[in-house]
């Protein structure tokens, strides 16, 4: 009996044991195929990530998180199409934030005397909430030919329209602050084919308009120095890369002292400079009042005297652009009564904005700042300018220019003094007409400019 129990129990161990054996094999064999698995889902990984790294960055689209920058290390010489597709969150949370505005008080009857003005802005606001239609304005935007190339490390966006005129002359047009490419919208057309709009044919240009770095879907510098020089360079850049040797260049506000330090330092490649924005001062030595008649002095006065107390703009965005960033950039009804009160002060309209602006004009152009998160970025100009000195100062410019004098511009120049710092070719006083030229009398530009270059052909 003590043998059969043995037995028996030898017996129930050695099955335990085959048992423990077959669990232990079946464990095994599925901590191998665990082990396997892990590494497949590790190789595809890599894999993954390999073939985003190599992904063609070229199929941009603007968003407030990608408006503007070589941070996908995009090919350096690369000319890239590019689309305007502003993602529909930014949209969403910008609708949002105008629900939530919190105004301030305004003491009655005061107007735009303290600065932009309530009741309007109110108006203004209210329409950018409920009436505003930016995919419309995508979509018209998107009927020009838009691309990015990167230059001087600043991945810049630019229309390049070209005429279907062999004898085309290549013409950069450059915007300035706090205005955009957008203002150049309605020349594109009748430049480029002016036989489509009642002109000559002989008087059409490959447009160029590019998104100053810092501005609009062009990238923010990343270090101090892009002063008006800089900003030539990169647009003399642009204009080289695109194939073109010899061109015009035409522009207002900033655009015009970089066009003038374009035309200073690059004169061998440009033909002519049409500026909207005179400026200069008079010829060194004796009396500066000589040659400028009563009619100029007097323009001249009334012109100081209605910016006069407009110019704070220009004392914090030189100083301390980044401080008024921080509000502009985070408050659409703060940025639009910021830029709204410049197209106010600065334009023909008898007190009243919408005379010279429908308001789509008018939001489109701060949507594109909002949009790009490029208000902080842009002002900083003004601080460039003031703490970046020139290395290659312009003196007298040799290149033939022509002079739009645009009665409510901010600032008047007298031709004598305008004579003493340009080669002063064209010289044409606007009936009409104030600092943003190519929008509110985009006709009277364009002819003027059709003009000017018939010259020079």
């Amino acid at each position: 009996m003590r043998r059969s129990l043995a037995t028996t129990l030898a017996g129930d161990l050695t099955v335990a044991a085959c048992s423990f054996a077959r669990v232990a094999g079946i464990l095994s064999g599925m901590f191998r195929s665990i082990t396997r698995l892990r590494a497949t889902l590790i190789i595809v990984f890599i894999s993954v990530t390999v073939a985003a790294c190599m992904a063609d960055p070229s199929g941009d689209s603007g968003t407030l998180a990608s408006p503007a920058s070589a941070e996908g290390q995009p090919d350096a010489e690369a000319i890239r199409p590019f689309t305007i597709q502003i993602a529909d969150e930014v949209l969403t949370d910008l609708n949002d934030r105008l629900a939530r505005t919190r105004l301030p008080d305004q003491i009655p009857d005061t107007g735009w005397d303290y600065g932009t003005n309530l009741a309007y802005l109110e108006g203004l606001l209210a329409y950018w909430q409920d009436g505003f239609d930016w995919r419309a304005q995508e979509r018209r935007l998107n009927e020009f030919d838009h691309f990015k190339t990167v230059i001087d490390g600043v991945d810049l966006h630019f229309i390049h329209q070209r005429s279907a005129e062999e004898d085309a002359i290549p013409l950069l047009l450059t915007h300035g602050w706090p205005g955009s490419f957008v203002e150049f919208a309605n020349l594109i057309g009748p430049l480029t084919d002016p036989a489509a709009y009642g002109g000559d044919p002989a008087d059409a240009f490959h447009v160029v308009i590019p998104s100053l770095p810092g501005f609009g879907f062009s990238g923010k510098p990343t270090e101090t120095g892009y002063n008006p020089e800089r900003m030539a360079d990169v647009l003399a850049g642009l204009m080289e890369r695109l194939g073109y040797d010899r061109y015009g260049a035409q522009g207002g506000d900033w655009g015009a002292i970089i066009g003038r330090a374009l035309a200073g330092n690059y004169g061998d490649r440009v033909i002519g400079l049409h500026s909207n924005f005179i400026l200069g001062g008079p010829p060194p030595g004796g009396d500066p009042r000589e040659g400028v008649s009563d009619e100029e002095r007097e323009r001249q006065r009334e012109r100081a005297a209605a910016f006069a107390d407009g110019r704070g703009y220009q004392a914090i965005q030189g100083s301390k652009p980044q401080t008024l960033g921080y509000g502009l950039n985070d408050s659409p009804a703060g940025l639009a009564a910021w830029i709204v009160e410049k197209f106010h002060g600065w334009s023909d309209n008898d007190g009243d904005v919408e005379s010279a602006f429908t308001k789509d004009e008018i939001l489109t152009n701060i949507t594109l700042y909002w949009v790009t998160g490029t208000i902080t970025s842009s002002t900083r100009i003004y601080y460039e300018s003031g703490n970046t000195p020139a290395t290659r100062p312009v003196g007298y410019v040799d290149v033939p220019t022509g002079a739009a004098i645009f009665p409510k511009e901010i600032i008047f120049t007298p031709r004598r003094w305008a004579e003493a710092n340009y080669n002063i070719v064209r010289w044409t006083v606007m009936p009409r007409g104030g600092h943003f030229a190519a929008l509110e009398e985009p006709e009277l530009l364009v002819d003027d400019i059709r003009a000017f270059f018939s010259e020079l052909r």
